[in-house]
């Protein structure tokens, strides 16, 4: 090898002999299971690196002749081709770099020589169109995804640095300098995107190459994210109201791995209490079947949900016990490994869920899009006698009794019991601030009232479940319409978890995209008790006439979760969704109609639970504007608009 020296020359990748199966997993070589150190998932640390080493053969058979890009199969992104292998050698670079790193060194597949002739190819002619070159870094509105990888590339050249960066020629390593520094020179997206510039300089000055180009790229990105943070260990991702898994996988992920492989005691001072408390909320999340919640774009990252948690053990900022982390960590990863995420017959992620599935998808998802996974084996930085390995399993936070914790920051009410998880949104959306709402513009993975780990969403052309909508009259056939912009009203719990709420309001959007009915406002409470969901409207300044729909969860079985109206409601209907979701291809919708007042008004309220109720539905009685809802056995809530006050009492 010309660019690396005193490597040893290994077996080629392709001489490796696959261990096929039906569903994927024996593919991978999983050693046994060890059920008395990990009772629930039976995974250990030789687990997390087998999957590791096989999902690293697969993806390197798709290689270019000298490994700068890695072709996989399949539908292109929109930034194109070229810009979709530099993902798919930037993203295995990733996994293959914890990999190693956490192994001190080893590299059981040879791999780090072929990243270094591939980071050489690459970077000799960029922007080139040929077999090898790498794309140019420009501006995120020109030639933005590149700047994505720079991320990943100086991520994987910092970890291995002793085994890779080191042993280059000074030509190579001037090239990457090079093409690296454009990520410190051209314009990121408005959001987690300032994080990959900050990277990219953490990695130059780790290795010397420092300079005041590089300090201000990680002073932006850090002053950044401070404006970006809103409290109770959430950020914002950018200016909007966006609050899901890039909490976790980004803006969490980039500053507390910088802080940790800088060696910033201060850093981490500032950034770990703050991933310490968000996982008391987000550790929730997490299905005792293994499932993180699907809920917020680019979901095709699957297990990289875990990556939040795993940081958390490694730097020591978490409030999760380490049997518990690793229970958390092993269930996703597995979780998707066993229904169906690798493709038959070559073993590649697919872009999907379970297997593929194109409404979880986005415009700049594509074919190594669902690498970035990678960032959960963040996890094997911590050595093998950590307690992170070493400690017995321990339950879910999502297993054991029904229990509510509330957010109010991001405005999301966490719903969990016997190991189902339910997030109840209130405060997440998807609008740009200063943007418009266009109804063309719904989002399916940010608009619905209630997400979980099992069920939904129904895709964009199909019913929504879990919405409430309105169609004027004179819209009668078609004008339903939708939630963009989420405005929270607040969140809280019982001390002993027994009881929660949240409430927003927001602002119907009709199909047309035009303002359409103005003055409209529909101003909406979920309240949860044990495994029970009651949801409460209130509808002002509608045209007379308006017809109301409400939906509960979609569901393939026929008797699915029960959706029952209590006040306000008129007729039950059953509404169907070919598309169906990520979870099933075809479900069932349950529905309820109803309509507004001649004052335009309506006050609604309705009953569902995904997991078996404890007992029968409350009884609702109207108490002047207010609602009261009474429980055969259990609280009294009543609950008020404007303004919104929710009182809990003893019946």
């Amino acid at each position: 090898m010309t660019h690396m020296t005193h490597m040893t020359n290994v077996t080629d990748v392709t001489d490796v002999t696959d261990v096929t199966s039906t569903d994927g997993t024996e593919r991978l070589a999983l050693p046994p299971e060890d059920r008395e150190l990990s009772p629930y998932t039976g995974w250990t640390r030789a687990h997390w690196e087998a999957a590791a080493d096989g999902l690293l053969r697969a993806a390197w058979r798709w290689a270019s002749p000298h490994g700068a890009l890695l072709d996989l199969p399949g539908r292109p992104s929109r930034s194109g081709v070229r810009s979709d292998g530099l993902e798919g050698y930037a993203r295995t670079f990733l996994a293959a770099a914890f990999r190693t790193a956490g192994a001190r060194g080893a590299d059981p597949l040879g791999l780090l020589e072929r990243y270094a002739d591939g980071l050489a190819a690459g970077t000799r002619t960029p922007g080139r169109d040929d077999a090898e070159s790498w794309p140019l870094i420009r501006d995120h509105t020109v030639q933005g995804q590149p700047m994505v990888e720079s991320a990943s590339v100086a991520l994987g050249l910092r970890l291995t640095r002793p085994w890779l960066w080191d042993r280059l020629g000074a030509k190579v390593q001037d090239r990457a300098e090079a093409w690296l520094r454009d990520a410190l020179r051209h314009t990121p997206a408005p959001n987690n995107w300032y994080l990959f510039p900050l990277s990219v300089a953490g990695f130059l000055q780790d290795v010397g190459r420092g300079d005041a180009e590089t300090a201000y790229a990680i002073e932006r990105g850090l002053e950044l994210l401070e404006g970006w943070y809103a409290g109770e260990g959430w950020y914002a991702d950018g200016d909007r109201r966006s609050f899901d898994h890039y909490n976790g996988w980004a803006l969490h992920l980039y500053p507390v791995l910088h802080a940790h492989l800088a060696g910033d005691a201060e850093l981490l001072a500032r950034y770990g209490p703050r991933l310490r408390e968000h996982l008391t909320g987000f550790g929730r999340m997490f299905d005792g079947n293994g499932a993180p919640l699907y809920f917020g774009r680019s979901l095709t990252y699957r297990f990289a949900a875990g990556a939040a948690i795993a940081a958390g053990a490694l730097t020591g900022h978490t409030p999760l016990a380490p049997g518990t982390s690793r229970r958390l960590l092993s269930g996703a990863l597995s979780y998707f490994l066993n229904r169906g995420a690798l493709a038959e017959p070559d073993g590649l992620l697919t872009l999907g869920w379970h297997g593929p599935h194109e409404a979880t998808l986005q415009p700049y998802s594509g074919p190594a899009s669902p690498y970035w996974a990678s960032k959960a084996f963040v996890a094997l930085l911590a050595p093998q006698d950590d307690p992170l390995w070493t400690a017995r399993e321990e339950p879910a936070p999502s297993e054991g009794p029904h229990r509510a914790v509330a957010l109010p920051v991001p405005g999301l009410l966490v719903q969990t019991g016997g190991g189902l998880v339910r997030v109840h949104n209130h405060g997440s959306d998807d609008v740009p601030p200063g943007a418009g709402e266009r109804a063309a513009d719904e989002e399916p993975l940010y608009a619905r009232f209630a997400y979980s780990t099992r069920t939904g969403p129904t895709a964009r052309a199909n019913v929504p479940d879990n919405h409430l909508a309105l169609e004027p009259a004179a819209r009668s056939g078609g004008g339903w319409s939708v939630r963009r912009r989420v405005h929270p009203l607040g969140a809280a719990h019982a001390d002993d978890g027994s009881w929660g709420w949240a409430a927003s309001w927001h602002r119907p959007v009709f199909p047309d995209g035009t303002p359409g009915v103005p003055g409209v406002r529909v101003e909406s409470v979920t309240f949860v008790r044990g495994a029970e969901e009651l949801r409460v409207h209130r509808v002002t300044g509608a045209p007379r006439g308006t017809r109301i729909r409400q939906t509960g969860w979609a569901d393939a079985a026929p008797s699915g979760a029960p959706l029952r109206g209590l006040y306000g409601w008129g007729e039950e209907v059953e509404l169907r969704a070919p598309q169906g979701t990520a979870f099933e291809r075809w479900v069932r919708v349950p529905g309820l109609l109803g309509a507004v007042g001649d004052d335009g008004t309506a006050l609604c309220a309705a009953w569902t639970s995904l997991a078996e109720p404890e007992g029968e539905p409350p009884r609702v009685t109207v108490d002047g504007p207010a609602l009261v809802v009474r429980w055969p056995e259990g609280p009294r809530v009543r609950i008020a608009f404007g303004p919104l006050a929710i009182e809990v009492g003893v019946s």
